[in-house]
């Protein structure tokens, strides 16, 4: 494929219609969207275009001879490498900013969802910075190099062990400064150009959230959160280090130095709770200022920390671990359970007991993404003690040992996987019979005439129906998993009054603190094969078509959103996508054409909300097509505020209801917008949405026909661009838009 521009943004417009294809999260390739084998560029660059078949080729034009051309977007969210790095380095930020676009629909929730999911993110970051402190400046310089029989025989050790303690801890923190530096400038990484890629100016969105996707620039934003973080980061590495320091005859500096970290620690956090002082779209001179003035200052003081350090001649306290490193952890980990708690109030709140299921996905995803850094974290630290320790059992109390706190956390998470294993267990069992049941129904009705020989092909079918509805039964078991981290981390209290799980556990309950301590390192390699899980599973899903639908519908999810909460999760893409969508859309009916959107999975996510941008009089001359769309089933539920019915029929309106949705029982993830429209079902006269959502039997048969050996397939979720059924939707549409359209 040649991805060179054409000299122009492609042919003169012939008034007919072009059927603009966005392919969803599967990465495909322009000739694989286009269904055909040769594509030329005809508008965007490298990381995005437009591309249709390249003229003189046989078949070069659509069904009813309609021009087609294809957006490709699959290498805006970033590269395989570097999307395969941050799915392990960058999720639980990616997740804790998504966690705030999924705010309930009430308005008055929005402003003190938004703060304590900021809030949240201020931990995780200090978090992570503890982490580094834990492995480094903790277990190396304070605990292995006190102890002769820790640095025997590591060279790389002993040459700073003989070091006074000053100076190992200044060296040594250099590790996490590094650190530091390494996430500041992952967070700095920008996102496509903006400014490039603004909707046209008399483009509105009215009172409809989704029309507001992609028209925010986030840079500025961005950058403010992001000097509050690394301000953050820094002010914890400070910290650590001055709260070691503390003790009888401390100096006057480290004191002053101590006082001017918890006024650092305290500006950060007023800061990112100050909406009006950070969320202004543009530059805010004053804003901007403020949160640079505090990172450059912060970064100075680090420097005055570590020097203090060094020269400070007052003794250092005595203890095992870094003094008051251990009671530092566990008060962050009542602190990201009083926020989870918080989330998860003001959802109850906004919803009531008796709500609907939406808006839960706050709380869920925000203790999701606080499981993830806290077991991260713990495992980093565990497995650098492991090291240390000379591969003997870290979960004892050996001569290198983490703060109970990281054990009550590994404790903690083992017990939520294994407690929502169970449950989903049981969710798979007590869901399966009725399950099978519905898909049974579905399989008799839509092959009644099936001859015996297809009966394992009609069990086949059955089980791919079962499977798909399963994705409704996943709520319970991600609650559970919610609620028990909570807990897990509620439990890192004990670790304030350096109690063990071991003694806990065989004190209070009786089994053996030896079976405690098991579980506690089976915990450990549970969350080593979790991270080995998500780098398989990152590198597999560039390569294996099947996979990369699960992992990209997770990846293009949390990065279709600005970073609006934490600045160190992966760039939006969508702010370049759907602006870029709304030009190419208004100058195509600008010159003449009209335009047939064709949308699969998530692009027809960002068709919505490109259509709910066009300027007035535009949308009169496209229709949308869209097919295994995931805007019901996981959209509507996750993000309420952004997609209701309100919103779909608004987009419906906006395309004069011009507008079919191809639905099939065997996706997991698409569904149907406004009504199944099963046969049967009863359909309102005066409803234009009734119309909408088209229902394809999956397979279309379950023989083989006469001209094939094999039955035919099964798509579910895949988009079946050479189905004449598909294509039938493209031709009724494209003759509706030349009736409907002058």
């Amino acid at each position: 494929m040649s991805e060179t521009p054409a000299p122009s943004a492609g042919p003169a417009g012939t008034g007919e219609v072009v059927e603009l294809r966005v392919h969803g999260v599967s990465g495909a390739g322009a000739e694989q969207v286009l269904d055909r084998p040769h594509a030329y560029q005809v508008a965007g660059d490298s990381n995005g275009g437009f591309f249709r078949p390249r003229p003189g080729y046989p078949d070069s034009a659509g069904p009813g001879g309609i021009t087609v051309e294809a957006y490709r977007w699959s290498d805006l969210p970033s590269g395989t490498a570097v999307r395969t790095l941050s799915l392990v380095f960058l999720l639980p930020f990616m997740l804790c900013n998504v966690a705030a676009w999924m705010r309930p629909n009430a308005t008055g929730a929005h402003t003190l969802m938004k703060a304590l999911c900021r809030v949240l993110g201020l931990t995780l970051t200090a978090l992570y910075v503890l982490s580094i402190v834990g492995a480094a400046v903790d277990l190396v310089a304070w605990q292995c190099m006190a102890a002769p029989r820790c640095v025997r025989d590591r060279d790389w050790l002993s040459w700073l062990g003989v070091q006074p303690t000053g100076l190992r801890l200044a060296v040594i923190s250099l590790v996490p400064a590094g650190a530091i530096a390494l996430i500041w400038w992952l967070g700095a990484r920008p996102g496509r150009s903006f400014s490039a890629f603004r909707p046209p100016a008399d483009s509105g969105s009215g009172a409809y959230q989704l029309g507001e996707v992609g028209r925010w620039d986030s840079g500025p934003l961005g950058g403010r959160l992001r000097s509050i973080h690394v301000a953050t980061a820094f002010a914890t590495l400070d910290a650590s280090l001055l709260a070691a320091r503390l003790g009888p005859g401390v100096s006057v500096a480290s004191l002053v130095l101590a006082g001017l970290v918890v006024a650092v620690l305290v500006a950060c956090l007023a800061m990112v709770c100050a909406r009006n002082l950070i969320d202004h779209p543009g530059p805010r001179p004053a804003a901007d200022l403020a949160t640079r003035t505090l990172r450059t200052v912060t970064c100075g003081l680090t420097v005055l920390v570590v020097v203090v350090i060094l020269v400070d001649p007052a003794p250092w306290p005595a203890g095992i671990g870094l003094p008051r490193y251990g009671a530092t952890l566990a008060w962050v980990f009542v602190a990201q359970t009083l926020l989870l708690a918080g989330i998860g109030l003001v959802v109850l709140r906004s919803r009531g007991l008796r709500g609907t299921r939406q808006g839960w996905g706050a709380p869920v995803i925000a203790a999701v993404a606080t499981g993830l850094a806290v077991a991260f974290s713990s495992e980093l630290v565990y497995r650098v003690a492991d090291l240390l320790n000379r591969d003997q059992p870290t979960a004892g109390r050996l001569m290198i040992s983490p703060p109970p706190a990281y054990k009550w956390a590994i404790f903690g998470f083992g017990l939520a996987v294994l407690g929502t294993l169970i449950v989903a267990g049981l969710v798979v069992i007590v869901s399966g019979r009725g399950r099978y049941r519905v898909a049974a129904g579905i399989v008799a009705r839509d092959f009644p005439d099936a001859p015996p020989e297809a009966g394992p092909r009609l069990r086949q079918v059955e089980r791919t129906i079962a499977r798909a509805r399963f994705t409704e039964h996943l709520e319970p078991i991600t609650m559970v998993y919610a609620f028990l981290i909570g807990v897990g981390l509620a439990t890192s209290v004990l670790g304030l009054m350096g109690r063990y799980p071991a003694d806990i556990v065989q004190g209070y309950i009786g089994l053996p603190g030896d079976l405690v301590n098991f579980f506690l390192g089976a915990g450990s390699y549970v969350i080593a094969a979790i991270l080995l899980g998500l780098v398989v599973g990152g590198i597999f899903a560039y390569r294996t078509a099947e996979f990369r639908r699960y992992v990209g519908v997770i990846w293009d999810l949390g990065t279709f959103w600005p970073r609006g909460s934490h600045p160190f999760a992966p760039p939006c893409y969508a702010e370049r996508a759907v602006p870029e969508l709304t030009r190419r859309i208004t100058y195509l009916v600008g010159r003449g054409d009209r335009v047939l959107l064709s949308g699969h999975s998530h692009g027809s996510v960002l068709l919505a909300a490109a259509v709910l941008q066009l300027p007035d009089g535009v949308g009169e001359r496209v229709a949308l097509l869209t097919y295994g769309s995931p805007l019901r089933r996981l959209y509507s539920h996750l993000f309420p505020a952004y997609v209701d019915e309100d919103v779909l029929r608004e987009v419906g309106r906006r395309v004069g209801w011009r507008w079919i949705n191809i639905w099939r029982d065997t996706d997991q993830i698409g569904s149907w917008i406004f009504s199944p429209n099963r046969p049967g079902d009863p359909r309102p006269a005066d409803d234009p949405a009734a119309t909408v959502d088209r229902r394809q039997v999956d397979p279309r048969d379950v023989v083989a026909p006469p001209s094939d050996s094999v039955p035919p397939p099964m798509f579910g979720h895949w988009p079946g661009e050479s189905d004449d059924r598909l294509t039938d939707s493209v031709r009724e549409l494209a003759e509706r838009l030349r009736a409907e359209t002058t």
